[in-house]
């Protein structure tokens, strides 16, 4: 699709996912499995404290949350900067081989959620099998498995980004 044929939106959208700013957090491969690493501990210690929240109704817990998110975003933002916003921009935008690294991307990460949500699943009907209420943990699963299916892609996505070339 030629540069003509985008909306302002996709060309805004386009130029903020290429900006390099932040390059060096996403630099090398290392780099950049230590920021998904950081995101997936941010995601898991949000969801958390969200939870514990809910259950205890602790402001702290609360207070936990809200603290948390602002380095999250910014961990979000990095990630997809360093995949050019190959999940984030719409289809139109993206080359043939961004389509195509798009399409493997979302397909291994649904292989990976069903997984999960596969062992998730067997973990709360072993609970009640064993005599254990399954309301609350049901519930609790059910969260985590939808934060998984929303932000497994973008995890797979930062893991298999390829490094810059060097310029010559």
């Amino acid at each position: 699709m030629t540069n003509a044929q985008l909306t302002r939106y996709d060309r805004r959208m386009q130029e903020i996912m290429n900006r390099r700013e932040a390059a060096p957090l996403y630099a090398t491969a290392g780099r950049r499995r230590v920021l998904v690493a950081v995101h997936i501990g941010l995601t898991v210690a949000t969801v958390t404290a969200g939870l514990a929240a809910d259950i205890g109704g602790s402001m702290v817990a609360m207070w936990v949350m809200l603290a948390l998110v602002l380095p999250w975003c910014i961990a979000t933002g990095a990630i997809n900067a360093s995949t050019r916003g190959l999940l984030e921009l719409r289809r139109r935008v993206l080359d043939e081989r961004q389509r195509a690294e798009r399409s493997e991307v979302l397909a291994r990460a649904h292989r990976i959620t069903t997984g999960l949500l596969f062992a998730v699943a067997a973990t709360v009907i072993g609970y009640g099998l064993a005599g254990g209420s399954t309301g609350r943990p049901a519930l609790m699963a059910l969260i985590v498995g939808f934060v998984a299916h929303w932000l497994m892609p973008m995890w797979v996505a930062g893991l298999r980004a390829q490094d810059e070339p060097d310029d010559e």
